[in-house]
């Protein structure tokens, strides 16, 4: 069937509900390996986004193929109220991580993805404290789009319709150097973050803490150590170590949400590792299985997920810890565990962070560019290198997804995502496996397509 047919029978058949089109026509790809999506006429488009960080280790990878095959032989299915092998290994690896890093025991929790991850970690949070159902978020920071998680979403459109179901969050600014006041070091700003946000517990006034209790309402504080949807910022070093401080001084627990930067996209196991602190519950999804299956899950300190306060039943997925995914999951930490994949990742993430400057001083429209390990950032703005400028990177993407660039003779594409508060940012999320020639592709073709759209 052509494209045309095809995209004539989604248009009558198909939810627009569970998609968004970038472009007009929408892309059909019928194709991948590596770092490549193809096309139906064969054309390769370099994939600089890999589905929003789920294929951290190349499309087609084929270690983690061949396990898949295997277990597909040995132990497809299996319900989730009986245990297998991979899923105990899993879990048992991934606590055992945890606590050599923080020094804290704890246990780890399956479901079906992150959105459904984090709705299991609203409910231990909740279960922990009370019944709390007030939180604290970072403005832009993104969690997901079940009730649950688009409650502690920043963004109003996803709630609009919708309307709330339990939980509220209290959105605080988020530490963003790019954008922070005149006069300010990226240090001081995550300083004066940090204190503005321990003024609310100063006196019963500021809404959040009863001092004669000395409890706060507030159960939780949601992070993305790295803002993955809101634009891949990298916050100063000093900033997690004060919030933790205020968190911890006022009983409030912090839950790290790795969806999109766990397994190595920033060059550890989790983001939150660069930043020196002791997470209370991490939450983690997408390259757990290299996109190849739909499992996430909750890590959490022992006091707080332990069978006397958290026992069976406390929450269920039919699909969740099934051995396709946790197989896979378990190799993915095999496969990382047996090379310094920290050196690997940052080792091109520097690279290509290079090239990223070098087109800076290029295009005075490419206002920032920034980066830890393989998550990386250009913010695209006009001819003064600040105001955002949307409408350019939107011809960017059209431009790269229309398949006509050039690369060493054949016509080939390019396929970026877009993040950021004003939807001006190029979020960087290559395979962790790319080449360093691959990179030089990508500086080449992003060169040629900032032209382009300038041009147009």
């Amino acid at each position: 069937m052509n494209n045309e047919a095809l995209l004539a029978d989604e248009a009558k058949y198909c939810s627009f509900g569970d998609t968004v089109h970038y472009v007009n026509p929408p892309k059909i790809f019928t194709g991948c390996e590596g770092s490549y999506m193809y096309d139906a006429e064969g054309t390769p488009y370099l994939d600089l986004q890999m589905w929003y960080s789920a294929v951290n280790f190349g499309y087609k990878n084929p270690r983690l193929d061949a396990v898949m095959r295997k277990q597909l032989d040995v132990l497809p299915q299996v319900a989730s109220q009986y245990l297998h092998p991979t899923k105990i290994e899993l879990a048992k690896t991934i606590a055992q991580d945890a606590e050599r890093k923080f020094g804290l025991p704890g246990r780890v929790h399956f479901n079906v993805g992150g959105s459904q991850s984090v709705e299991d970690s609203l409910k231990i949070v909740r279960n922990a404290t009370g019944g709390k159902s007030l939180m604290f978020a970072f403005e832009g920071g993104y969690h997901g789009r079940t009730l649950g998680a688009s409650s502690i979403t920043s963004s109003y459109r996803y709630r609009r319709r919708y309307g709330h179901f339990g939980e509220r969050a209290n959105f605080v600014p988020f530490p963003y150097p790019f954008r922070r006041p005149k006069g300010m070091t990226a240090e001081e700003y995550g300083e004066h973050l940090v204190k503005d946000f321990a003024r609310k517990f100063e006196n019963e006034y500021h809404a959040v803490w009863d001092p004669k209790a000395k409890e706060s309402e507030y159960a939780a504080f949601y992070v993305e150590a790295i803002q993955g949807t809101g634009g891949y910022i990298v916050p100063p070093k000093n900033y997690y170590t004060g919030l933790k401080k205020v968190l911890d001084d006022h009983g409030i627990l912090m839950v790290v949400d790795e969806i999109q930067m766990g397994f190595y996209r920033t060059g550890k196991l989790w983001s939150i590792e660069h930043f020196g602190v002791k997470p209370d519950i991490i939450v983690f999804g997408k390259a757990l299985t290299n996109g190849m299956n739909p499992l996430g899950g909750v890590w959490a300190r022992e006091e707080l997920i332990n069978p006397d306060v958290f026992p069976p039943g406390s929450t269920h997925s039919t699909f969740a810890s099934n051995p396709l995914g946790t197989a896979l999951g378990l190799e993915t930490l095999r496969m990382t565990s047996e090379v310094d994949y920290e050196k690997h990742v940052m080792d091109r993430g520097a690279y290509f962070l290079e090239g990223l400057k070098d087109l800076q001083k290029r295009h005075k429209e490419i206002g920032d560019v920034d980066g830890l390990g393989l998550a990386l950032r250009a913010e695209i703005c006009t001819e003064d290198g600040f105001t955002p400028n949307r409408e350019l990177l939107d011809k960017m993407v059209d431009i790269g997804l229309a398949g006509d660039l050039e690369y060493q003779g054949k016509k080939t594409g390019l396929v970026l995502d877009v993040g950021g508060y004003y939807k001006n940012v190029i979020t960087f999320a290559p395979s962790l496996e790319i080449s360093f020639a691959e990179i030089d592709q990508a500086m080449v073709l992003l060169d040629q397509l900032i032209t382009r759209a300038k041009q147009a």
